[in-house]
């Protein structure tokens, strides 16, 4: 079934001597890869050793003819290589702006990455892919634009896709890391060898059948031991007594603390690694590892239970009972007043926090502050993570750190001093109001899905009275019943209607403004009906009722949908107003300087 199997390094799948192209057959989904894939991958190539292991990719092999170019249909693993394509796109437009300035090994780097980039015998892609939402064509658009690649201009709104996306910020990442660095550009040297040194299995099969059969056997496969189990296996073994009923007690201590946190293995172990970075300045006597990771988080917890296996236990249990309460897994717990704050903490993905709040929790005798102080704390913390989930700025890769020294720069601090230093530190290293405005008045839906809505929620919270109080996170069958609406849908197969009320001179026109203008702020509301709505024409979605004759349209009583509910048409104009509207809003409730 395999015709071959190997581990290569990136340089060598990408190199020259490969002699290979790699085709993205036009049954495969577009590009969809978003920041979050695209600063992961940046993130683990800057972070690890060279040879890191980025994945897996599969491809069925028809090369016939030793004379012909060998055109490898990319099965699996598309996202990865056009992505691994763009990176080296950007590395060698950052190289090429700076030609100058650079070192003999940069120069050498320069020359090389366009036979990286292209086939270069025949001045072919390395990378081919696919022709939906214009994947190819924008592309062959770029490398032509930065210098690679003859004869192809960059289609119209190119920029607001995916392909120019995920080059500009891998762009901006690179120029960042030479800022850290004070402007020398030859730590680029590093992250390049890096990248060429990072390692992919590619599979080669013979057929599609083969190829199917093989992604049953990989999707298939056992479940590994976790590091949790490692860790358990490694206390309970430590704690082992002649007592059977205490070795029972030992077990079930274990159980409960798990069930305490959440029987989410990436929950589980994101709480012993912010266990140990929260407290790491009491535990350095006995491990001196800077950062707990995913990597060495074994290393770090065998040290800590062949120290002292009952306290650290008990420390670990006591901190188990903190931290379910950051969760929330009491829900019953009505009196609780960072309940809310810490439901809305977690929507927003603010879990890098967590350290900080495991460490105030536990240590606010010492350190003079009540709960209502953290609360204060957890709403700033809120406003922040909006800004910085929606900029990267500061970036994923920074956060724990970040959250680390505001726990060694607090530590000392007692009363109101602890929360004016968390928000001193915090806005220090946060975007600007004008690069978050630029955030929100772009393509905010492709940038971050998440962000949106709970940006759209929190505009209509705020504005809610008790009449009008709804429940905006309500799930039926883990889905939520209120669900962003695109107001001019999106999608290709754009009715008529919309096209007419565009006032487009063409059809591609209003394909291009939608395109730009679709997942814009202005254009996204709430719907408990969404998928009913759709692609109907906006008076059709203004005035939609369900079968009791309850407005489920823009007529539903939101107040996000006020001024829509008395329109009759719906336009670019219409979109830009609202958009600057909506980012005023946003500005004023997730200000940082309140």
């Amino acid at each position: 079934m395999i015709s071959s199997a190997a581990n290569y390094p990136v340089s060598v799948l990408f190199g020259v001597s490969a002699g290979v192209i790699y085709k993205v057959p036009r049954y495969q989904r577009e590009y969809a890869w978003k920041y979050a894939q695209w600063e992961s991958l940046f993130d683990d190539i800057l972070d690890n050793e060279p040879g890191y292991f980025l994945g897996s990719i599969i491809c069925i092999s028809n090369h016939r003819d030793a004379y012909s170019v060998n055109e490898l249909e990319v099965v699996d693993g598309q996202q990865r290589l056009l992505t691994i394509s763009l990176l080296y796109s950007a590395i060698y437009n950052v190289l090429h702006t700076a030609e100058s300035v650079l070192g003999v090994q940069l120069q050498s780097a320069l020359v090389d990455l366009p036979r990286i980039i292209l086939y270069s015998r025949q001045n072919l892609l390395r990378v081919n892919p696919q022709i939906q939402n214009r994947n190819l064509d924008d592309y062959r658009g770029l490398l032509s634009e930065i210098g690679i690649l003859d004869g192809y201009s960059s289609p119209t709104f190119a920029g607001n896709r995916r392909i120019y996306r995920a080059f500009k910020f891998f762009r901006y990442l690179l120029k960042r890391l030479i800022e850290q660095h004070n402007g020398e550009i030859n730590i680029l040297e590093d992250f390049i060898h890096k990248l060429n040194q990072a390692c992919m299995i590619k599979i080669e099969v013979s057929s599609s059948s083969d190829a199917y059969l093989l992604f049953e056997s990989l999707n298939n496969r056992g479940i590994p031991l976790t590091a949790i189990d490692i860790i358990k296996n490694k206390l309970l073994a430590s704690l082992e007594s002649e007592d059977e009923s205490a070795n029972s007690v030992t077990y079930n201590n274990w159980n409960q603390l798990l069930t305490l946190i959440s029987d989410d293995y990436t929950t589980q172990e994101r709480f012993f690694r912010q266990y140990y970075n929260a407290f790491k300045n009491e535990l350095l006597d006995v491990q001196q590892v800077p950062i707990a990771t995913r990597s060495n988080l074994i290393q770090v917890y065998e040290r800590l239970i062949d120290n002292d296996a009952e306290a650290f236990f008990e420390g670990l249990r006591n901190a188990g009972r903190i931290y379910s309460r950051i969760l929330v897994q009491d829900e019953d717990d009505q009196d609780d007043i960072l309940k809310t704050p810490l439901c809305k903490l977690e929507r927003i993905k603010g879990a890098p926090s967590y350290l900080l709040l495991l460490y105030l929790l536990r240590e606010r005798a010492n350190l003079d502050i009540q709960d209502e102080d953290i609360r204060i704390i957890v709403e700033f913390l809120i406003r922040f993570f909006v800004r910085r989930n929606l900029t990267d700025t500061p970036p994923t890769r920074d956060l724990i750190r970040l959250f680390m020294s505001v726990v060694n720069e607090v530590s000392t601090l007692r009363g109101r001093q602890v929360r004016e230093k968390i928000e001193s530190v915090l806005i220090n290293v946060s975007a600007s109001d004008n690069t978050f405005r630029e955030r929100l008045q772009g393509q905010i839906y492709q940038d971050n899905v998440d962000v949106t809505r709970f940006i759209l929620c929190s505009i209509e919270e705020d504005h809610m009275t008790r009449e009008t109080t709804r429940n905006l996170w309500e799930k039926v069958k883990k889905k939520f019943v209120w669900s962003i609406e695109h107001i001019l849908p999106q999608g290709e197969n754009l009715p008529t209607i919309w096209l007419e009320m565009l006032a487009a001179e063409s059809r591609e026109q209003a394909l291009e403004l939608q395109q730009s203008f679709t997942h814009k702020l202005g254009n996204l509301s709430l719907s408990g009906y969404n998928s009913a709505l759709g692609n109907m024409g906006f008076i059709d979605k203004r005035d939609k009722q369900n079968r009791n004759h309850d407005y489920v349209g823009y007529r539903n009583g939101l107040w996000l949908n006020r001024n829509l509910a008395q329109a009759d048409h719906w336009s670019i104009e219409d979109i830009d107003k609202r958009t600057a509207e909506l980012t005023e809003e946003a500005l004023r409730l997730f200000s940082l300087n309140e």
